[in-house]
């Protein structure tokens, strides 16, 4: 183009006679001054809410939780758009089923809905890659097992896809036929609510509730950091009560507040593991969000240095930042507790199974068979093993504190492998042999006992925490049948009634903390450091199993004592308390509502109250703190991993 000829686009240069001269202007028009002014802010607007608006910059693309949380976002704008509700199931009082919160009955009515989420199942069914939600592996029930819980056989798929939390499905089931059992049932969960609501109004986020002070708990077990241990040891109590909203607030704090790192103290690997790793594994199992299994696996890691030991035998205590680890040291010479390495089989076992790696499981079975080769005194165990020369420590056994528990994971790790785990079994078998020939004592008035040894001398007192152990031969005499089951289940139900002795022989009807068998007084604490009661489930744990197997009412009647004993003496207004003697009318409170008392005391209550159907022991097994875990090849919420 020519300096004089025309074009599309105009030309600024300049011509003296013919010739091009220099563009000599020092600045722009002002259109053009409001062109570039416009562009630049332009491009400014479209940077600042690139990385502004959009969470992912803003959190990090490559953080974990920023998937769960725009997940969340998509659930809150439509939870229709991930997983449509299926219609309605009918609402029978009876059996394991899911009840639906009825937010839209006129969609569910529409018959093109229901049409098009009938193809969305077929396709999630079909496409194995359709990563929509985890799913419970569906295995077709047979017809019994299906009436048996109360769904029909065409419901059974939308059962097993009940997915997240946030869906309109929560357990049901265990309405008892009885009215009284279902009034008693209403007044546990009142508790339960009770406890928890002052929970959260005082103590959110802290270990555990101070109820009388009404602040939180900061020298427990747990050291002085926060980490909301009552939220992840009851999480599955409220789930299984129905208490849905209760449930949501929990499982929000558990994805978005939960915080390993603050643990900076030493803490206890037993005490971590069946409260944090089983609550949160239970949860698991009952809900399959993934947040709950992801959660246990980074604590079950941090627990993982304890097992560095020339024995594999792990140590008490693990520090979370440093990874450093060791034993009490009042524990016979630096020794590892029988009931606390012992006690880690079925969390594990589970863990492993769920996420596809076996380390978890390889950690446990190496303990077993360990003390499968140790040669036992008597055949007993002494409950403590030093992990540095793997020699036993001073010979003191027990069925209560040091050892109790021990014994219950070598039953349970049998029943959670559908029977399979025949070296547990056979353990249990023996131990319970030796324990019934040396340990087990009547008193004077009849009353059946398991009193503790030291050097073969036997002292006669029983822990609270060894009342467990009514349910656990009863458990054990239930599970297999064989010549020593009628004598297994037998001193069961003898166990359970001296327990519920030493209630009823107190003044406010409440369990001492360990109770004693002389010439003069039978199942009784005798010193001021027994008489205290701090919210302890033993007792009604067994209660809770032998009422199972038995169907006896008495079960039921010592129950409801003690829930009148609770709020008579525990409640107060900011929770439950636990008291400092069980023989005083006033006694003084302790100022502690301890997070097993959500886990444990009050779910224990609960299905004591409830029908059989309500986590049905033949696919469900309880851990030592409660929480249910679903049983090997029987049960379709154990969620194994593919």
């Amino acid at each position: 183009m020519t300096a004089t000829g025309t074009g599309i686009l105009p030309s600024y240069q300049r011509f003296a006679n013919g010739a091009p001269i220099a563009f000599a202007r020092k600045s722009f028009r002002s259109r053009e001054k409001c062109v570039v002014v416009l562009v630049f802010l332009t491009f400014g607007f479209v940077c600042f809410g690139t990385f502004f608006f959009l969470p992912d910059f803003r959190a990090g693309l490559s953080s974990t939780d920023s998937v769960y949380r725009v997940y969340d976002q998509i659930k809150r704008a439509g939870p229709e758009f991930l997983l449509p509700p299926p219609p309605p199931m009918d609402e029978s009082p009876r059996g394991l089923g899911l009840v639906r919160h009825n937010r839209d009955s006129q969609m569910d009515l529409d018959p093109h809905v229901l049409d098009d989420r009938e193809k969305l199942r077929a396709k999630i069914e079909s496409d194995g890659d359709l990563k929509v939600l985890e799913r419970p592996d569906v295995r077709r029930s047979n017809s019994q097992e299906i009436k048996g819980r109360g769904i029909r056989e065409d419901q059974i798929g939308d059962v097993l896809l009940q997915g997240f939390t946030n869906s309109p499905y929560i357990i049901r089931g265990g309405e008892d036929s009885d009215r009284t059992a279902r009034e008693r049932r209403n007044k546990v969960k009142e508790m339960m609510k009770h406890a928890w609501d002052n929970y959260v109004r005082y103590a959110w986020g802290k270990n555990e509730l101070k109820p009388v002070t009404k602040r939180g708990h900061g020298a427990s077990i747990f050291g002085s950091m926060p980490i909301g241990a009552t939220i992840l040891d009851g999480l599955d109590t409220l789930y299984i009560m129905g208490m849905n909203e209760e449930f949501k607030q929990g499982r929000d704090w558990v994805a978005n507040e939960l915080d390993l790192d603050v643990m900076t103290s030493d803490v206890s690997v037993f005490e971590v593991n069946i409260r944090f790793v089983g609550g949160l594994l239970a949860c698991y199992a009952l809900t399959g969000d993934p947040i709950f299994k992801m959660k246990a696996q980074q604590i079950a890691d941090k627990l993982l240095p304890a097992f560095d030991t020339p024995t594999g035998i792990p140590h008490a205590l693990v520090n979370f930042r440093t990874g450093g680890s060791k034993n009490y040291g009042w524990a016979s010479g630096g020794s590892s507790i029988l009931s606390e390495f012992g006690t880690l089989h079925l969390e594990f076992a589970y863990l492993s199974d769920v996420t596809g790696k076996s380390d978890y499981r390889n950690k446990v079975d190496h303990i077993r068979q360990f003390l499968m080769q140790k040669d036992k005194p008597k055949g007993l165990y002494p409950n403590y093993l030093n992990p540095k020369t793997g020699n036993w420590g001073q010979h003191h056994m027990s069925m209560g504190a040091l050892g109790d528990s021990f014994y219950e994971y070598l039953l349970k790790a049998w029943i959670q492998s559908n029977k399979e785990d025949n070296e547990a079994r056979q353990m249990y078998d023996d131990a319970m042999a030796a324990i019934t020939q040396h340990m087990l004592f009547t008193s004077k008035n009849g009353l059946s006992y398991f009193a503790e040894l030291k050097f073969d001398r036997p002292e006669h007192k029983m822990d609270h925490l060894g009342c467990f152990s009514g349910g656990l031969l009863g458990l054990g005499a239930q599970t297999l049948k064989n010549e020593v089951s009628n004598k297994y289940m037998d001193i069961a139900k003898k166990i359970t009634e001296t327990c519920h002795e030493s209630y009823d022989r107190s003044t406010t009807k409440l369990g001492p903390e360990s109770f004693r068998f002389t010439d003069g007084i039978e199942a009784k604490a005798l010193k001021s450091s027994e008489k205290y009661y701090i919210l302890r489930p033993e007792v009604v744990e067994s209660y809770f199993y032998m009422y199972r197997f038995t169907k006896d009412q008495k079960y039921r009647d010592w129950g409801w004592e003690m829930v009148q004993a609770l709020e008579k003496y525990c409640r107060v207004e900011g929770g439950y308390t636990g008291i400092k003697n069980v023989y005083t009318y006033d006694p003084l409170q302790d100022d502690v509502q301890q997070s097993f008392f959500l886990a444990e005391t009050l779910k224990y209550l609960y299905l004591l109250f409830s029908d059989d159907s309500l986590l049905p022991l033949n696919e469900w097994v309880l851990n030592t703190e409660a929480h249910p875990l679903p049983i090997k090849g029987v049960n379709n919420f154990y969620r194994e991993a593919v």
